[in-house]
């Protein structure tokens, strides 16, 4: 008697993937041949119309401010993991909760146009296009795309009301690790505020300086990077908390260098080209300690597996 066991060569493999790859795109062709065309060119010119100028000014923050720039990324990718993801099997619309929350979006759209309030104005853009998946395919398919729908929701830069408001604790809390460092490396500190008071110069951590903007960027990466690695909710939410405590950690380290670089060195060390260059290449540590804790969380997510799998099997 003989026992089948599975081809698992690479060219098996390869056929396995290139015959999913022709299944996934008939099913596109199929949907798309399933489209109302006149309906569908209909909505997308009046979402262009309604939603033209939100959307101009997101482009253009993300092309001029640095704290908006992480949705340069976030938004392709938002859009290639949807068409990636396609629409779920079995996918029933429900038009009556489309319409009721693609009302809300256009009265809050109108709403914050005659206010001038930027981010509800943009938040009403996510908030339409929800609705339409919502009443073409039903809220299923929203949670079937739960990754692009949250990407696209972190490219829209917080209201400067709080990002001030969450920036002043940062500063401080940057200048207090940085205080603390240089002082354990025998450098006279004075700390007032957000003032780091050196022999015979002075280092003000400002707004620019606080981590907000890694904070935001690191939090972009660490959603995707916990939707794309990990496979459980409890190491997801892991990954996406770790990002707070790694971005602060750097930050206060950052501001460390540069008073000692300013102190040992040169004062130009803290200014200019090099100061720029110095918080690129943290960010990049940032990453790097980011990457470290996906690679043990997911180590972690193996093993723990693997165990089920044995007492299953036991």
């Amino acid at each position: 008697m003989t026992v089948a066991t599975p081809d698992t060569s690479p060219r098996t493999s390869a056929v396995h993937r290139s015959a999913s790859r022709l299944i996934a795109r008939a099913g596109w062709t199929e949907r798309l041949r399933q489209v109302d065309w006149p309906a569908s060119v209909v909505t997308a010119l009046a979402f262009a119309v309604l939603f033209a100028q939100p959307f101009a000014g997101l482009v253009r923050d993300w092309w001029t401010v640095p704290e908006a720039g992480h949705g340069l990324l976030l938004a392709p990718v938002a859009v290639w993991l949807a068409w990636r993801t396609g629409i779920r099997a079995g996918a029933t619309p429900q038009p009556v909760l489309g319409l009721a929350l693609l009302t809300i979006a256009v009265v809050l759209r109108c709403a914050a146009g005659l206010a001038a309030e930027l981010f509800t104005m943009r938040a009403s853009m996510i908030m339409a296009l929800v609705a339409l998946v919502i009443y073409r395919y039903g809220v299923r398919q929203v949670l079937h795309w739960w990754l692009p729908f949250t990407l696209a929701a972190l490219s829209v830069p917080l209201p400067e009301l709080v990002t001030q408001a969450l920036a002043r604790p940062l500063q401080f809390r940057a200048s207090r690790m940085g205080a603390a460092l240089l002082e354990l490396r025998n450098v006279p500190v004075l700390l007032t505020g957000n003032v780091i008071r050196l022999p015979g110069h002075e280092l003000f951590v400002t707004e620019a300086c606080s981590g907000l903007r890694s904070i935001t960027a690191l939090l972009s990466v660490g959603v995707l990077a916990s939707a794309m690695l990990l496979q459980t909710f409890s190491g997801r939410l892991l990954l996406v908390l770790m990002t707070l405590p790694i971005a602060i950690v750097v930050n206060g380290i950052r501001v460390f260098l540069t008073g000692f670089l300013v102190y040992y060195v040169s004062p130009s060390l803290g200014t200019g080209f090099m100061h720029e260059t110095e918080g690129w290449l943290l960010f990049l540590v940032s990453l790097m300690s980011l990457a470290a804790v996906a690679w043990v969380v997911w180590l972690v997510e193996r093993q723990v597996a693997r165990r089920r799998r044995e007492v299953v099997h036991a």
